[in-house]
C-alpha cells in the first residue's frame, strides 16, 4: 500500500492491519508507544519493566485481535491492557527489594540515582530550579493513590478524554472525574509550599 497517511485513525489503521498491512501496525506502535511508556513509567517507575510492558501491550493487541466495530478506540484498549500490566507489576514490586531511581544514592549524598544520570542539557540556575520543581511534581504524583494517579496521568499527561478514561478503568465517567478532582486536591496540598 505504500506510505500511510498520518491522518488515519488508529481504528482505521488496525482494520488495514487485519487485512495484512504491516505498515499500519507499525504506525499504531509508533503513535502510541511514547504515551503508553509515559503512563506506565508514572505508574511503575522502572524503565526496563515499562519497556517490556509496552511491548507486551502490542503483543496482546496482535494476539487477541479485538473487535473494535462497536466503536471502542484502539487507544482505549491499549491503555486498558497497560493499566492491567502496571497493576500486576506493582503487585510483583511489593515483594521485591530494589533500589529506586528516586532513592538517595548513598549515605550523605542527597542526590538520587536519577539525578546522577546526565540529560545532555546545559546546567544553569534556571534549569536547576526547573529540575527541582519537576522532581517535586513527579514525587507528588507518585504519592497519589493508584486510582487517582492513573486518572491524572491519563488525563493530564496523555490527554485522554474522561469518557476514554472511564472505558479504560471500567467505571462511570463521573467516577473518573471524581478521582481526578481528588487527585488535583491532593497535588495542590503536596505542592502548596512551592506553587
Amino acid at each position: 500500500m505504500g506510505r500511510l497517511p498520518e491522518s488515519r485513525s488508529d481504528n482505521e489503521l488496525y482494520a488495514l492491519y487485519l487485512q495484512g498491512d504491516q505498515d499500519a501496525m507499525r504506525l499504531i506502535v509508533q503513535r502510541n508507544s511514547p504515551r503508553l511508556y509515559s503512563f506506565l513509567y508514572r505508574m511503575v517507575s522502572d524503565q526496563a519493566s515499562c519497556e517490556e510492558m509496552v511491548q507486551e501491550v502490542f503483543l496482546q493487541l496482535v494476539r487477541a485481535r479485538p473487535d473494535f466495530s462497536s466503536g471502542t478506540k484502539v487507544s482505549t484498549y491499549l491503555f486498558s491492557v497497560a493499566r492491567n500490566l502496571a497493576i500486576d507489576e506493582l503487585r510483583k514490586l511489593k515483594h521485591r527489594r530494589h533500589m529506586s531511581l528516586d532513592q538517595e544514592a548513598s549515605a550523605g549524598d542527597s542526590r538520587t540515582l536519577q539525578d546522577r544520570i546526565p540529560d545532555g542539557k546545559t546546567t544553569t540556575d534556571g534549569a536547576a530550579i526547573d529540575g527541582e520543581l519537576k522532581k517535586k511534581i513527579e514525587q507528588s504524583i507518585a504519592l497519589l493513590p493508584q486510582e487517582q494517579r492513573e486518572v491524572f496521568c491519563m488525563r493530564e499527561i496523555e490527554g485522554l478524554a474522561f469518557a476514554e478514561i472511564a472505558d479504560v478503568l471500567g467505571v462511570s465517567e463521573n467516577t473518573a472525574k471524581s478521582r481526578m478532582r481528588y487527585a488535583l486536591e491532593k497535588l495542590r496540598g503536596h505542592l502548596k509550599d512551592i506553587l
